[in-house]
C-alpha cells in the first residue's frame, strides 16, 4: 500500500519505490512533518527535538512546558498566529479584520486513485497499474470554522509525490484568505544548496545554484503569468551533490500564474521550503460554504543525484500531465512563418513556401502573426480574429484548402488572451480589458489583457477561436501570450483581490473546451517564448515554444536548463535563419538542427532562398528527425556537460531497455583554444557492446563510460557532432 497509518504512533507514511514521506498527529492536535527522503519503514519522530528556544512562543495548550514550540518544530502546512514566526503556508483574516488561523488536525482518509482539482491542472492517473493512491487530511481552526484538506497524491512507481489544499469557510461569518501556499517542507538538519532557473525574454531558464543561507531566498512573478524571469520550479540538493549523487528534491507548481517560492535557514539552522501563489495583489474573500483550491506542486525525491531526479519529472510530465491525442505521437514536422516573413506575405506567398516545403519533406505550415484584421505590425488588431482577404488574396477556408493541395497540414497563430487599443473589439467593449478606473493603462506591445476572469469575456474568447478553427482543417493552434499583467482590476469582479486568480481559471477552462471540441487539434502554448513554460500548461498543450530566441549557441544553455524539470517531447525548437534575428550570430546549418531536434523540431526559414546544398542539408536532417524522434521523445535524457562551464555541451538520450542511445556535442566558442575534447555516455547497458550506425564503430559499454568519446580534432566554434549507438 503506498499510504500507510501506523495505529500505535499516529505516523502516516507515504511510500514510492524509492522514497517514502511522513507526518505525525502529535498530542495536540498539530500535523508535524517528520521525513522525505529515502525509503524507511520506521517511524521518524526520533528526529524531532524539544528545547526552550528564546523568543519562541508555546501554544496555550503546552501550559508551562516551554520546549514545545511551533517556531522549531517540522510542520505540515504552518499558518499565521500560533507562534511559529517563519514563513506561513495560510493567512486567514476573518470579519473583524483579526488574523490568525491555528489549525488542528479533525482526521484523514485514504482513497484509491490520483485525486483531481475542480478547473485546474493537475497529474493524472489513468491506469490501475499505476497504484496510485490519494490521501486527504483535514484541519480546522475552531474560532473561525476554516476548515483545510491536504491533498496529497502518490504515483510510487515514478516516484512522484503532489500536494494541494483545499480552505472552506464552514463558519457563519465571512473570512478572508490573504496567503494561500500549496507545500511546504522543513528539516530539521542538512547542509543544503537550491537551484532555481532565472532568466528573461529571450535568455530563459537559466540555472543558479547556491548555498542556502539563513533568512530566506524568495522567487516568483507577480507578472500574473509564470514568467521569463522565473520558472515555477526548485531543487533543494545536498551541498555535494552532483548529477550522479547526493540526496536531492523537487517543487515543480502544476499552475501558470504569479507564485512564490521561498527557502532558507531558521535560527535554529533548519530548512523550510514553500511554494504557493503569490501574495501580492491577492486577498480572496470566502463567503461562509465557499472554498478556494491551492494550485498542485509535483515533488520528487533521488538519492542518486540530479539525473535520477529530471528522469522523474520527466515522465511525470509526460505521462501524467500531458494529455489527449499529441501525447504519445510525434510532432509533426512544421514550417512557421514568422522568422520567414514576419508581417510581409501574401496567400501566394504562404502558397509558395508550402510548395518548397513539401518538396524537402516538411509536413505543415504555419501562418504566423499578420493574417487577420488590419494586422501589418504590432500596433493594431488584437481581438479582431477575422482573416484580412485582401492581403491573403482569398478567404481563410480557401488558403487552408491551397496549403492542403500542396500536400501540408494547416496551423495558425492567434494571441486570444489579448486585445489591441486600435480594433474593433475594444472599440465595442473598452470594458473588457483590465484596466484601472480613471487611470490611462500601461502599455507593453501596444496591446492589453483580456479580462479572462469573467465568464462571458472567456466565453466570447472561446467562439472567437472556434469560428478561425471552423474555417478548415486547422490542425495546430500556435496560442501566444506577448505581455504581463500590470492591472489587476476587473470592471466585473466584486472580488478584486482574487481576478489573477479567477482569469488563470478562465483562461484553464478556454483551453479544456478546445481540446475537447478538437481532440485531434494540436495547440503549443507561448508566452514570448518561455513566459509560461509551466506545468500547468503542459496539461493542456502539450509542447511549449521554449524561447523566441532561436539561436543555437544561446539555446544550448536556455534547454539545458529546461532539461531539469521538463522532458524535450514539450519543449519547442526550431532551425532558423542565420545572421539569426536576436543574437546577429551566424552557425553551421547542421548545428542548428542538431540543437533544434532535440525538442519538438521545425523550421522558421525562407526556403525559397536557400541554395540546393542547403536543401539537401534539410532533407538529410528531417531523415535524421524521423529516424531518432521516438527515443528523442520517449528516452532517458542525460546532461553529459554543463554548457556555462564546458567548452562542449554534450548530451544524451537512451531508450528505456538501455538497448538504444542518442549522443550530441556542440563546440561552444569563445572558450580559447582549445586541446581534443571526450564526452562521457551514461545509462549504457554495463556488458553490452554498441555499435554507431552511421559509422560501424563498435565499442564496449564500459570503455565508453571510462574511456569517453573523442570529439574530432577538426571540430571548430560551433560545430557539432551526433554518435547514434544499438546494442
Amino acid at each position: 500500500m503506498p499510504i500507510t497509518v501506523d495505529s500505535s504512533s499516529g505516523a502516516i507514511t507515504i511510500y514510492t519505490d524509492h522514497s517514502s514521506y511522513q507526518m505525525q498527529v502529535d498530542r495536540y492536535g498539530y500535523l508535524l512533518h517528520l521525513h522525505y527522503g529515502p525509503r524507511t519503514d520506521s517511524c521518524m519522530d526520533k528526529l524531532l527535538t524539544y528545547a526552550d528556544v528564546g523568543f519562541s512562543g508555546n501554544p496555550y495548550d503546552a501550559g508551562t512546558d516551554r520546549t514545545y514550540s511551533l517556531d522549531s518544530l517540522p510542520q505540515e502546512y504552518p499558518s499565521q498566529g500560533t507562534g511559529d514566526y517563519r514563513s506561513p503556508m495560510l493567512i486567514v483574516r476573518d470579519h473583524h479584520g483579526t488574523y490568525g488561523c491555528d489549525l488542528r488536525c479533525q482526521g484523514h482518509e485514504i482513497t484509491h486513485g490520483k485525486y483531481r482539482l475542480e478547473g485546474l491542472p493537475a497529474v493524472c492517473s489513468e491506469s490501475d497499474s499505476d497504484d496510485a493512491e490519494s490521501l486527504t487530511v483535514t484541519l480546522k481552526n475552531d474560532r473561525t470554522g476554516v476548515t483545510v484538506a491536504l491533498l496529497y497524491g502518490v504515483l510510487p512507481h515514478k516516484d512522484i509525490i503532489t500536494r494541494s489544499a483545499v480552505v472552506t469557510n464552514c463558519g457563519t461569518e465571512p473570512v478572508t484568505v490573504e496567503r494561500l501556499g500549496s507545500a511546504s517542507l522543513d528539516f530539521v538538519s542538512g547542509r543544503f544548496d537550491l537551484m532555481t532557473f532565472y532568466g528573461r525574454h529571450a535568455m530563459e531558464h537559466i540555472p543558479e545554484r547556491r548555498a542556502l543561507a539563513h533568512g530566506e531566498t524568495v522567487i516568483g512573478s507577480r507578472r500574473g503569468y509564470s514568467s521569463h524571469q522565473f520558472n515555477p520550479m526548485m531543487i533543494l540538493l545536498d551541498h555535494d551533490a552532483t548529477e550522479t549523487d547526493g540526496n536531492c528534491w523537487a517543487m515543480q507548481f502544476v499552475y501558470s500564474g504569479g507564485f512564490r517560492a521561498s527557502a532558507g535557514l531558521d535560527q535554529c539552522g533548519q530548512t523550510r521550503i514553500q511554494m504557493g501563489l503569490a501574495d501580492e495583489t491577492f486577498s480572496c474573500p470566502l463567503k461562509p460554504g465557499e472554498s478556494l483550491t491551492a494550485p498542485e506542486v509535483i515533488m520528487s525525491f533521488s538519492s542518486t543525484g540530479l539525473q535520477t531526479l529530471s528522469h522523474n519529472l520527466h515522465r511525470c510530465i509526460r505521462q501524467h500531465i500531458c494529455r489527449g491525442s499529441f501525447r504519445d505521437r510525434v510532432r509533426p514536422l512544421l514550417l512557421n512563418s514568422w522568422e520567414t516573413c514576419y508581417f510581409d506575405f501574401t496567400g501566394e506567398t504562404l502558397v509558395s513556401l508550402a510548395k518548397e516545403a513539401h518538396d524537402l519533406g516538411i509536413e505543415m505550415l504555419v501562418m504566423d502573426d499578420g493574417w487577420f484584421g488590419k494586422r501589418d505590425d504590432d500596433y493594431r488588431s488584437l481581438g479582431d480574429w477575422y482573416a484580412n482577404e485582401t492581403k491573403l488574396g482569398c478567404s481563410l477556408s480557401e488558403l487552408i484548402r491551397k496549403i492542403n493541395e500542396e500536400g501540408l497540414q494547416f496551423g495558425i497563430w492567434m494571441e486570444p488572451e489579448m486585445v489591441s487599443e486600435d480594433s474593433d473589439l475594444y472599440r465595442a467593449h473598452p470594458d473588457w480589458a483590465l484596466t484601472i478606473p480613471g487611470e490611462k493603462p500601461v502599455r507593453a506591445r501596444y496591446q492589453l489583457v483580456l479580462d479572462l476572469s469573467r465568464r462571458e469575456i472567456a466565453d466570447a474568447v472561446f467562439e472567437s477561436i472556434c469560428r478561425v478553427l471552423d474555417q478548415g482543417p486547422v490542425r495546430y493552434l500556435k496560442w501566444d501570450c506577448n505581455r504581463s499583467i500590470a492591472e489587476a482590476y476587473s470592471h466585473g469582479a466584486a472580488a478584486q483581490g482574487r481576478v489573477l486568480y479567477d482569469y488563470m481559471l478562465g483562461l484553464y477552462s478556454i483551453l479544456d473546451r478546445l481540446n475537447q471540441r478538437y481532440p485531434d487539434l494540436l495547440i503549443e502554448s507561448c508566452s514570448g517564448g518561455g513566459g509560461r513554460f509551466d506545468a500547468g500548461m503542459l496539461y493542456y498543450t502539450p509542447q511549449i515554444w521554449c524561447s523566441d530566441n532561436t539561436d543555437a549557441i544561446d539555446r544550448l544553455l536556455i534547454q539545458y536548463g529546461t532539461s531539469f524539470g521538463y522532458p524535450s517531447s514539450t519543449v519547442g525548437a526550431h532551425v532558423s535563419a542565420c545572421p539569426n534575428h536576436i543574437t546577429g550570430r551566424t552557425t553551421p546549418l547542421n548545428t542548428r538542427g542538431i540543437v533544434a531536434m532535440s525538442g519538438t523540431f521545425g523550421y522558421e526559414l525562407n526556403l525559397t532562398t536557400l541554395s540546393e546544398e542547403e536543401k539537401n542539408e534539410i532533407r538529410r536532417q528531417i531523415t535524421d528527425f524521423h529516424r531518432y524522434a521516438g527515443l528523442i521523445q520517449n528516452g532517458l535524457y542525460y546532461r553529459l556537460t554543463d554548457p556555462a562551464h564546458s567548452p562542449v555541451c554534450a548530451w544524451e538520450y537512451i531508450s528505456e531497455d538501455r538497448s538504444e542511445a542518442l549522443i550530441c556535442a556542440v563546440r561552444i566558442p569563445d572558450r580559447g583554444d582549445l586541446p581534443s575534447e571526450r564526452i562521457y555516455p551514461r545509462g549504457l547497458k554495463p556488458d553490452a557492446v554498441y555499435t554507431e550506425t552511421n559509422t560501424g564503430m563498435s565499442c564496449e559499454a564500459g570503455e565508453m563510460t571510462e574511456n569517453g568519446l573523442l570529439l574530432p580534432d577538426s571540430m571548430k566554434e560551433a560545430d557539432s557532432i551526433l554518435f547514434h549507438f544499438k546494442s
